[in-house]
Parts: structure tokens; sequence; C-alpha cells
């Protein structure tokens, strides 16, 4: 009987764990890329824009592979993480901002797409943001903020959801099929940074309220699928989520600090906070409910 698992977002079956020691064997100078380049081709596996899911592709080799199902040749060089791109890179220092929020206006807020734009954007995180930034995974908008001097404020990342969440699941009325099929129409704000030198009132909730407004229609165009619904995570040891509270999201629970590979006797994950933000009418065409606290 054939053993069927879900891998990535995809089911995989034993015979497509043979086809991909097939490739590794046939292949043994392909590097990883190379190698989910050409399961992306075999298994015609792209988003809704007709894109490769290369990015997905590679997490799912790396998924099979730490479970001992396949042998991936040894990464050509280790991942970046941030305190290594903090080491090698010096610290930006900017000119304190303390206006009010109605002079600094109107706020632009601009899409991550160029090489330059892209390094900056890392720095921010890896400087200035307390989870550093060890580069997106699957479909992702960054977003860098400036204001009407094009000063720059700070940055946003929106990324892929949280694959399981109970009490999130709950808020939508979702069964376990309801969130397969509606799970895509998510993004969590994985990431939002005010440069330490802004101090000025509101500012957080203003830029949630404008993100808002225009992360579906960015992600349409990037990845040809809307968003229906914002998620994000809040350490409350941390933080209180009240530039979220002040926008509108809605806190739904929180997290029970348990990951999937906890074991006991092991330290637990911070407990965070969940809140969500529905997007108008498209919430509607992932839940028949309203959104339940």
């Amino acid at each position: 009987m054939e053993v069927s698992r879900r891998v990535q977002g995809r089911t995989v079956t034993d015979n497509d764990i043979k086809t991909i020691q097939s490739i590794i064997a046939s292949h043994p100078k392909w590097h990883r890329t190379r190698i989910s380049q050409e399961l992306c081709h075999l298994w015609d596996w792209r988003n809704d824009a007709g894109r490769p899911k290369d990015i997905a592709a590679r997490a799912l080799l790396r998924k099979l592979d730490k479970e001992n199902l396949i042998d991936l040749p040894a990464p050509v060089k280790s991942a970046n993480n941030a305190y290594r791109y903090r080491s090698k890179h010096e610290k930006p220092e900017y000119q304190p901002i303390t206006e009010r929020l109605a002079v600094i206006r109107p706020i632009q807020i601009r899409q991550v797409e160029t090489q330059a734009q892209a390094q900056l954007f890392r720095s921010l995180l890896s400087h200035f943001h307390y989870l550093g930034y060890s580069g997106p995974v699957g479909e992702n908008l960054r977003y860098l903020v400036y204001d009407c001097q094009d000063r720059l404020l700070g940055c946003l990342l929106f990324g892929a959801p949280a694959w399981r969440v109970a009490c999130r699941d709950r808020s939508i009325g979702w069964d376990e099929e309801d969130r397969k099929k509606g799970l895509s129409r998510i993004a969590n704000n994985m990431r939002f940074l005010i440069l330490p030198e802004v101090t000025v009132p509101h500012l957080a909730s203003h830029l949630l309220a404008k993100i808002s407004r225009r992360v579906s229609a960015d992600w349409q165009d990037k990845y040809g699928h809307p968003i229906a619904l914002l998620e994000t995570y809040v350490e409350n040891n941390k933080f209180q989520g009240t530039c979220y509270k002040a926008a509108n999201w809605v806190k739904v629970g929180e997290t029970t600090g348990l990951t999937r590979n906890y074991r006991a006797g092991k330290p637990k994950a911070p407990i965070k906070s969940i809140w969500l933000y529905p997007l108008g009418s498209l919430y509607h065409t992932i839940s028949s409910k309203g959104l339940q606290a």
C-alpha cells in the first residue's frame, strides 16, 4: 500500500519520493536549487500567476531530507542569518523624526523591487528588529516606508500564514477542509518595523490602515490571487498589540507556546496574541461567517 504525506501544502506519495531520489542519483553534480527547479518542471508546480513554486519546492526537499527520506547534496553555502549579516555590515544611522503625523503626510509605501531596495530592507530588519531577518520563504511582499520628504520611516513584511492555529481557524469558522482551501488567502504580517529614531504618535496604526488597503491588490499582481485576511502574532512579554488594536485588528486568542517540534521538558516558544484583520468583501470568499473574537 502506497503511503502519502502532506508536505509544504502538497500530498507527497512514495512514488514522488522515488522520483526525487532518481533525480538526485542521476545528476550528482546538481545543487539543491537545480533539483528544486527540475521538480517544479516535472510536477508542473506553479502558483496562481504561473510562476514555478521554486522556494516551496526547496522547502519540501529540505523537510524530506530532514526525515531521511531523501539525501540532498550539501548546501552550496551556509544560509545567512541576521547575526552574520550584522557582523559584516555597519549599523546605519538615521536622523530623528519627531514631527506630528499631519506634518509628514502623505506617507509613501513602496514595494521592494530592486536589488538596492532589497539590501536596504534586509539591513533594516537585521539591525533594528529583534527577530532579525533570514530571508523570505514562499509568497511574500516587502515594503519600505517613507514620509513626504522622502525620509525613511521603516518597513513591513507579509508572508505565508501559520499552517494551523486553533483559535484563528475557529474564529474564521473553518473546518479542516475550509482551512486547506482558504489558507493561501491569508497573509501574515511577519515583520513591522518603525525605526528607533522615528517617534511620531499614531504612525504605526496609520501605516497598518494604509497598507491594508493595497496589500491584496499587490498580492494579486505578484502571485495571481488576492488576499482576504491579514494575521499577525504579537509576543505578550514584549508588546501589547496597541497599534493593531488602534487599526481595528481583532484579537482572537493566544498561542499555546507549543511548536510542532515541541517535546516534554524542552523550552516552549513565547506566548503570542493572535490578531486578525478581514479585508472587506474579500473576507467572505473564505468564510460565510463574521469574524468571531
